[in-house]
């Protein structure tokens, strides 16, 4: 079967990764740090705080903002539970806003329509590496006093107006799962602006553990001395996963140009195709593609799907709109909240899209799709 995604692995990965095993450190040691490092460097110079997961990272982010019971955040439909189940854990009301016909990225209108005093988060997503439109989303955020979260996912690596992913929002949650634009096996990372989110974060990550002698509430202890002023959890990185970070870091730019050539040969062979739309990209933004998910049209997506995974194309569907899963159905969520997430979840299809795909494999991708449409 040909993956929708997968990770790119060189011998400098290896060796790096090899490298620290033969070292003093395991886990959080200098390896994390020069990772986060350069991370931070990547994400328009502000602090970065390496995690275990995505998922982690975008917990890590809302325990930073604060939010507690009763907070409202605002988000969109069209992503992996993970965005909302994470302010959803911390007692936050998710109120969930549709998103762009074309895009399939939440819509900064109906965002504005739905943000009031109440809101503390707005949370978009860069759905399949193209970042929202974050202008007008930073615009609303100010109006309500709320903070914007970038669930990046998707999106190392892209730009949105000439900046990059990170100096986008006030908190940019980010994976480095294998299917991502890079990975660190399992990996995440929270990139934030103001450092005393950045700080909160951090501890937040390190079992809550306050470390700075001014900050100490018990002062009469000794030099090993450290404290728990709010509870934590322990999503630290570990270095072996940090040392493959920093060597597929290495290889950003030239993992993006790939994605950017697979799109384009995707582009060109589908545009005249009958029954497929292919996905929009806005003039501003200069996007690293982690999915190419076309629409399949007149109610063929099952079809289609189950035509090309019994051609051996693994295929993928990404996403179920969020309030279709039971746990907030539930909760008194309902179907048809959000149309425009509703009928882009009905025809959407991702496209096998990774830096290992040859061209003869994108064209046979191509074929086999319009094979099943037939």
């Amino acid at each position: 079967m040909l993956p929708y995604g997968r990770q790119s692995i060189s011998e400098d990965d290896i060796e790096a990764v090899v490298e620290v095993l033969r070292g003093d450190w395991l886990t959080t040691g200098p390896a994390v740090a020069a990772f986060e490092a350069r991370l931070g460097e990547i994400a328009g110079g502000h602090r970065a705080v390496s995690a275990t997961s995505g998922t982690a990272a975008l917990h890590m982010a809302y325990a930073a903002a604060g939010i507690a019971a009763g907070d409202a955040v605002i988000s969109t439909p069209m992503t992996f539970v993970a965005t909302t189940a994470t302010a959803s854990m911390l007692g936050a009301r998710i109120v969930f806003a549709d998103v762009e016909e074309d895009t399939a990225l939440i819509d900064p209108l109906a965002v504005d329509a739905l943000a009031d005093e109440r809101t503390r988060v707005i949370a978009a997503v860069d759905y399949a590496g193209h970042p929202a439109d974050y202008d007008p989303l930073n615009a609303t955020a100010a109006r309500v006093g709320a903070l914007v979260l970038d669930d990046a996912a998707h999106s190392i690596g892209s730009t949105y107006k000439g900046r990059p992913v990170g100096d986008l929002a006030d908190l940019t949650a980010l994976s480095f799962f294998p299917t991502k634009n890079l990975t660190t096996g399992e990996g995440g990372a929270l990139i934030a602006k103001d450092p005393q989110l950045a700080q909160r974060a951090h501890e937040f990550h390190f079992i809550g553990l306050v470390r700075d002698p001014e900050r100490f509430q018990i002062v009469d202890e000794g030099p090993w001395h450290q404290e728990v002023h709010e509870f934590g959890v322990n999503y630290r990185l570990t270095d072996i996963a940090s040392a493959l970070g920093l060597s597929q870091l290495a290889r950003l730019d030239a993992f993006k140009r790939r994605r950017a050539q697979i799109t384009s040969r995707y582009d060109d062979a589908l545009s005249d195709i009958d029954g497929v739309r292919t996905p929009v990209q806005r003039a501003d933004v200069d996007p690293m593609r982690h999915l190419y998910p076309v629409r399949i049209l007149d109610g063929r997506r099952r079809e289609v799907f189950e035509r090309m995974r019994a051609n051996g194309i693994g295929v993928q569907v990404n996403y179920m709109p969020v309030y279709w899963h039971p746990v907030y159905a539930d909760a008194g969520y309902r179907r048809g909240m959000c149309p425009n997430a509703e009928a882009f979840y009905r025809e959407e299809l991702s496209l096998p899209i990774h830096p290992e795909l040859t061209d003869a494999q994108v064209d046979s991708v191509v074929d086999a799709l319009v094979q099943a449409l037939r």
